[in-house]
């Protein structure tokens, strides 16, 4: 089947583009009961009844066009995106098409037609492709109009609304409207979809006769399950989940064993269940079989499929499908030089939500990232750095090569990139080779957009400074006073634990780092008295085991429990994992004595939590932490797990423990 050019086929009239606000929710196409021609129920342009079988009568004067002028009415919805008989276009400023049963375009020349419109990166471009293909299918038609949606899509709404005023634009709607009919189900559902994609008015007359066709070949029963998946995002789009047919479509669906099924069926219902169809537990057997099924295929996933199925996990929330997450991990790593930026972003962003990391993934990350850093866009570049942050994965290749390229793309990223750009290194404790050449840059940036930055992105930005001994002093005069306090009290959920101890930390800093300090005091109450709290806290708690283990070592070493303090809470908001004090003349006091200690040595047991990864370097909250104690006139010990790990029994722990307290002394024994 093809539309195909007939020079004597006229245009009846114009499409008037016309912009419509924001409405209500749309009344929905309501399915007629079947009735004689005696009781005809009324059309859609009256009620909300059954448009299509209306036009079909020819039966209401208000679907036929008006004064010769065809409006496609655009409306604010949210949308969303499935690519997908002959079109001839022809080569005058106005095209004219015809649906006819010949010249259908052969599988190759779809795909390279496809090929080219991916190319394509204007509307315009699109435009002009479809001028020089001088046949087309209802699918390939289609995909053009996604392509369109793809490039205008703005939010809620089109960049430029008149891109419907085109021509070709106008011309293809128009065929698709009369031959909607004639059109395959793949290129009905498809061209379904990319209306709504682009906000056509779903009472303009093309979509009520695309809604009106699809309803009936849903009701013949003999639709695939990708093409009802398509159409349940179309419904969606257009009615919301209430929709009559989208129940029907879902039933149909259900009817049919998942283990059956394409891998494009398989994305297709995933799409939809992620559309928001699959809400309050709905359909969890159906997706049990399916992850189950898909398990099975992974190997066979595009790029493409491995996002979408990825985005679908993370929007459904199947914490439960890590098998399936894993298998999907695994087959990324064939793909990590194939994903486009999006898909790339879909891809560390799941990864992120489902807590997960391949070491083969992340070594193909740091083959690929170094080469794409600077022309990336920027939140997939930002996406990477949480990826690595969030799994405390130090790798410098990758961040060396996204510290290059943000001195030089810094000015074009939103102020939320920058922050959480900057955010991975602080929480890695991680300096580049041009760290000040990046952070002159990041001082730039909050020299010209100080008031664009949310004030929690700000905190977190100025607090990930500190961490790696950078001082923002120029600014926290700023986030101390009254004004930026009220506004971080106003955000979100108000001021939590995390913020107050950011600010206090941050204060701190300034006060023991910056002597030279002169600006305003954080207020009392807004301090914390101890860093350690759960969830986000700035330290990591000690690992018991290996904390239980060197407490043995230390009464052996100082011989009674006494002579030593357990997670002792400082005045400085820090907590000790072990404190031991000294006289002046360096006896070891018990810990309960508070007079006459000359001297305190902190022990910092460290496990592996407090270290990065892949790599053994101190997170930047501990290192700062070790920092400031020093400076607050505590002797730091560090007991790091890798060396206490080795010792292989009790006189090897005790002697290591001696070297570490008292390097100086000799051990007596007492």
């Amino acid at each position: 089947m093809a539309f195909k050019v007939i020079r004597r086929f006229p245009l009846p009239g114009q499409f008037g583009i016309q912009r419509h606000l924001p409405v209500a929710p749309v009344c929905p196409f309501t399915r007629l009961p079947r009735t004689s021609s005696a009781d005809q129920p009324s059309c859609v342009a009256c009620v909300c009844t059954s448009a299509g079988r209306c036009i079909r009568r020819q039966g209401c004067r208000k679907f036929q066009p008006d004064c010769g002028i065809r409006s496609l009415s655009t409306i604010v919805r949210e949308p969303y995106f499935v690519a997908s008989s002959s079109v001839g276009l022809h080569k005058d400023s106005v095209p004219r098409f015809r649906l006819t049963q010949m010249h259908r375009p052969t599988a190759a020349e779809e795909q390279v037609f496809q090929e080219r419109l991916e190319s394509c990166s204007s509307s315009r471009q699109v435009c002009k492709l479809l001028r020089s293909v001088e046949i087309l299918s209802d699918t390939m038609a289609a995909a053009a109009l996604h392509r369109v949606a793809d490039l205008e899509q703005e939010g809620n709404s089109l960049k430029d609304p008149t891109v419907l005023e085109k021509d070709t634009i106008r011309a293809l709607c128009f065929q698709l409207e009369q031959d909607s009919g004639r059109l395959t189900d793949a290129g009905l559902v498809s061209a379904l979809l990319a209306c709504t994609r682009l906000f056509l008015d779903p009472w303009s007359t093309l979509m009520v006769r695309l809604v009106s066709e699809s309803q009936d070949r849903l009701d013949r029963g003999q639709m695939s399950v990708g093409q009802l998946g398509t159409l349940g995002q179309a419904m969606l789009a257009i009615e919301g989940p209430g929709c009559v047919m989208l129940q029907q479509l879902m039933e149909d669906i259900q009817k049919q064993e998942p283990a059956q099924w394409s891998l494009s069926d398989l994305i297709a219902v995933y799409r939809l269940l992620q559309s928001g169809v699959c809400e309050d537990g709905k359909y969890r057997d159906l997706l049990n079989a399916m992850h189950t099924h898909a398990v099975t295929v992974t190997s066979r996933m595009d790029p493409a499929a491995v996002s979408t199925l990825l985005s679908a996990l993370v929007t459904l929330n199947q914490t439960q499908a890590m098998p399936l997450v894993i298998n999907l991990c695994k087959q990324a790593v064939r793909h990590v030089p194939h994903f486009t930026d999006e898909e790339l972003a879909l891809v560390v962003g799941a990864l992120i939500h489902f807590g997960h990391s391949d070491h083969y993934f992340v070594q193909a990350m740091e083959k690929y990232v170094p080469t794409v850093a600077f022309t990336s866009q920027p939140e997939t570049v930002t996406k990477v750095m949480q990826f690595f942050s969030r799994r405390n994965i130090l790798s410098p290749t990758v961040f060396d090569a996204v510290a290059e390229s943000f001195v030089y793309r810094a000015d074009d990223y939103s102020t939320s990139q920058v922050a959480r750009q900057i955010m991975a290194f602080g929480k890695l404790g991680y300096l580049p080779p041009n760290a000040g050449d990046v952070f002159r840059k990041v001082e730039s940036i909050l020299h010209t957009r100080f008031s664009q930055f949310q004030p929690r992105a700000l905190l977190n930005l100025l607090h990930s400074c500190i961490l790696v001994e950078r001082f923002p002093v120029n600014f926290v005069s700023k986030v101390f006073g009254s004004y930026f306090l009220q506004q971080l009290q106003e955000q979100g959920t108000g001021m939590d634990r995390t913020i107050l101890a950011q600010l206090t930390q941050l204060y701190m800093t300034v006060k023991l780092e910056c002597p030279f300090y002169a600006g305003p005091r954080l207020h009392p109450k807004y301090r914390v008295k101890s860093f350690l709290t759960y969830g986000r806290s700035l330290e990591t708690p000690v690992d018991p085991h290996l904390y239980n283990s060197v407490k043995t070592g230390l009464i052996e070493l100082l011989g009674a429990r006494s002579y030593f303090g357990s997670r002792v809470l400082t005045p400085y908001c820090y907590t000790l994992d072990v404190e031991i004090k000294l006289d002046e003349e360096g006896y070891v006091l018990p810990a309960s004595h508070t007079d006459e200690v000359y001297k305190r040595i902190a022990l910092c047991i460290d496990g592996q939590k407090r270290f990065t990864a892949n790599v053994r370097q101190l997170l930047g909250k501990e290192a700062i932490k070790q920092r400031h104690l020093r400076l607050l006139g505590y002797e730091v010990v560090q007991i790091p797990y890798y060396e206490f790990d080795k010792l292989q029994n009790r006189n090897s722990v005790v002697e290591y423990l001696h070297q570490k307290i008292f390097p100086h002394t000799y051990r007596l024994s007492w």
